[in-house]
């Protein structure tokens, strides 16, 4: 592990406690306080196993940010000193916007969860946009992602996503379509079959002719057999880079912690057995020829190499490093080439898929 990520495990064991006695959102954006001032990362956690190829990007490992963590890249430009071979920025919307009414992210420390309904708090593209541009001039030794969203009160919520294409797209390496979220009325609705064909169609028609970034599509997790095979015809018809799957679950799993009954969408551990049956399962309704990221539940190793196992090329982390601090993708990281040594793999990507 590196310097930066080891360090910050051993100050986050010292503080964790005060930190869980803090209100979770107040946390949040101390920590973002703390990050902001670290130099910019000129390296990346990288081996010849862990480095991966897609969507004509180079990763240098196949751990990364999920969004959410960074809304207005504050801290993109220091994530990849704790072990990140990718981060994505976001969830971005045209217009900056309040998101729900407070309290609106709760711990669930005894399930090892998180249930939030944010609604896309974010200060605006524009904002992000000048941090972003800034980024772009000094460098990133990894791609960087950036998600874009929806304004809850947009009266055209297909014009919303190309107006975030035409604004990141070209700060960006690849893009993430966030139709996922539970926290914006009505946006999942976006993962109908006609709706998502009319909002990718307007997401190529606003991206720059002759320099088309790769396009991310994130989903939910609660989805019928039906959808899913909507989704993977219109992934490929759409030539879609990759599907992430997947974003926070409506359904609630046996829960313990006094939070259980809050509205929002539950990441963490409770989780992870959804997110890894929806990876198989958009691998099995592709035949493999959509390309996946894996997110939700992953707090190890293991858990990231049976997704990586099941179909997926990258996977994601947030939620876990609440519970298991920053050096969590650096553990991940070097797991994960420990496991595709062990299982006879020359590199991760070997493995992408292999256990169907």
């Amino acid at each position: 592990m590196s310097l930066f990520a080891s360090a910050a495990d051993a100050a986050y064991a010292l503080v964790r406690p005060i930190v869980h006695a803090t209100d979770g959102e107040a946390a949040h954006n101390l920590t973002l306080s703390a990050l902001q001032p670290l130099p910019r990362a000129r390296t990346a956690l990288t081996s010849p196993v862990l480095a991966t190829e897609l969507a004509g990007l180079h990763f240098p490992n196949p751990v990364g940010l999920a969004p959410g963590f960074d809304k207005d890249a504050r801290v993109a430009h220091a994530m990849p000193h704790f072990g990140f071979g990718f981060v994505e920025v976001g969830t971005l919307t045209p217009l900056p916007q309040e998101g729900n009414p407070r309290p609106r992210l709760f711990r669930l420390v005894e399930d090892g969860a998180v249930i939030n309904r944010m609604g896309f708090n974010n200060g605006g593209q524009a904002k992000a946009a000048e941090r972003i541009a800034c980024l772009r001039r000094h460098g990133l030794p990894v791609p960087l992602g950036i998600n874009i969203g929806a304004n809850k009160d947009s009266a055209d919520r297909v014009a919303d996503y190309a107006k975030g294409t035409a604004a990141m797209a070209p700060l960006a390496d690849y893009l993430t379509i966030n139709i996922s979220s539970p926290n914006t009325p009505g946006l999942r609705a976006l993962q109908d079959r006609g709706a998502l064909e009319a909002l990718l169609d307007g997401v190529a028609a606003a991206q720059s002719v002759g320099a088309a970034k790769p396009v991310f599509l994130k989903v939910a997790p609660d989805l019928e057999p039906a959808d899913i095979d909507d989704i993977v015809a219109v992934a490929i018809a759409k030539g879609l880079a990759a599907v992430i799957v997947s974003n926070t679950t409506i359904t609630r799993p046996p829960l313990v912690s006094r939070h259980a009954a809050e509205a929002g969408g539950l990441s963490g551990a409770p989780l992870a057995d959804l997110a890894l049956q929806r990876v198989r399962d958009f691998h099995v309704a592709s035949g493999g020829k959509v390309p996946l990221v894996a997110a939700g539940g992953i707090a190890s190793a293991d858990q990231a190499w049976e997704r990586i196992r099941a179909g997926a090329s990258l996977v994601q982390i947030y939620s876990a490093m609440v519970y298991a601090g920053p050096g969590l993708a650096a553990r991940i990281a070097h797991g994960l080439e420990k496991l595709a040594v062990r299982d006879g793999f020359k590199r991760v990507g070997d493995a992408v898929g292999s256990a169907h």
